[in-house]
């Protein structure tokens, strides 16, 4: 028995330790995002999160004054300006895309036709030509500099005041709230009847449901908005109710079937004992004591639909007045996606509500998966 109880407490401490990986695994590429999402887009490109806190050493290129800006002395034709920002500071710099790292701050390089060029170490230059200037665009200045760290809420800025941002939060609420609620309501009932019901074919319909669970929604997305379009559906809310609850179905029916099979069995018996229908037994009895199950649902469910982009561009459409946050934020962060700063601070503008619901709803959470996973009949 020592023994056992030795290996009892190793396999805990096991247990503890796997717990404690996966909540790294999970926290830290969170704090990357949220610590992201407070630089700009040199910074990102420049170096990783972890250290925002030093400076960063960034490349770029600067374009020097053009013939406008020239001015005559002693003889020379002479453009001055300054390729730093406030804070940077100059490591090295160059004149072509092949060496932008040639020079160091200070050295005097000879251009083509007489021209010479400066960069002193505080970003000054000054490009002398015995002849006039005739560029429109001015020539290309590249730089190494150390940038300190530095901090924006721009981009949150940028994504909280985008065009068409306060419709699409309204569009995902009046999409979410019913795609949450009507599969509840409707797997409650079947759960229900699969659990304490008896009737021919229940065991078939059980499997049904769980084979349902394995079948990818990316097949069913076509076939299924042709059949609107054949019932008169077409893309609008309804279409996207009824697809989001035929895809959250199976999961829902098997969570809840599964926890209610767990409920104590001489409850039930006695409510029929003394003439409770099935309905004021399932209204009454069961729904109160599932709540924890019908919570974990909900928060799956709502997390689900909340981040869902391929049913809304499916079943809602793509025009201004049709698009989720999801499709607002894809257009904000342009075709090619490049824009990471955005794309991090738009992270954390979509999991707002979500984390209200989940924080509101946890305490249920673990208590309904745990109950659903072990019971069973």
């Amino acid at each position: 028995m020592d023994n056992i109880a030795g290996t009892r407490a190793r396999l805990v401490w096991a247990v503890n330790l796997a717990a404690a990986v996966l909540v790294i695994l999970w926290v830290v590429p969170t704090i990357g995002l949220l610590v992201s999402s407070f630089r700009d887009r040199d910074q990102i490109t420049a170096s990783g999160w972890w250290r925002a806190a030093f400076p960063a050493t960034i490349s770029s290129f600067v374009r020097a004054g053009t013939a406008q800006d020239q001015f005559q002395e002693n003889g020379l034709w002479v453009i001055e300006g300054n390729v730093l920002e406030p804070g940077q500071g100059l490591e090295r710099w160059g004149t072509s895309s092949r060496a932008p790292e040639a020079y160091a701050p200070g050295e005097t390089v000879d251009l083509k036709d007489g021209e010479v060029i400066t960069v002193a170490p505080d970003g000054g230059y000054r490009l002398t030509a015995p002849q006039e200037f005739t560029n429109t665009r001015g020539m290309r200045i590249f730089i190494t500099t150390t940038t300190p760290p530095r901090f924006t809420t721009d981009n949150y800025a940028r994504v909280i005041g985008a065009e068409g941002l306060g419709r699409a939060f309204l569009n995902t609420m009046t999409v979410t709230i019913p795609a949450t609620v009507i599969p509840i309501l409707i797997a409650a009932f079947a759960a229900y009847a699969l659990a304490w019901m008896q009737f021919p074919g229940r065991a078939l319909l059980v499997a049904a449901v769980v084979g349902l669970l394995v079948v990818p929604l990316q097949l069913s997305l076509i076939p299924l908005l042709r059949f609107h379009n054949e019932i008169g559906l077409g893309k609008g809310y309804l279409g996207i109710w009824l697809a989001h609850t035929g895809f959250g179905l199976p999961l829902a029916i098997y969570l809840l079937r599964n926890y209610m099979v767990g409920l104590p069995k001489e409850i039930i018996e006695s409510a029929r004992v003394d003439g409770a229908t099935e309905f004021q037994i399932f209204r009454r009895i069961i729904l109160p004591l599932s709540f924890p199950a019908l919570a974990s649902f909900a928060i799956f469910q709502f997390l689900w639909v909340w981040n869902d982009l391929l049913v809304a561009t499916v079943f809602l459409g793509n025009r201004p007045d049709q698009l989720v946050m999801t499709g607002v934020l894809r257009e904000l962060l342009g075709s090619r996606g490049g824009d990471w700063e955005i794309l991090a601070a738009s992270a954390f503008v979509s999991i707002a509500v979500p984390l209200l619901v989940f924080f509101a709803l946890q305490k249920y959470l673990v208590r309904g998966l745990l109950a659903g996973s072990v019971k069973g009949g």
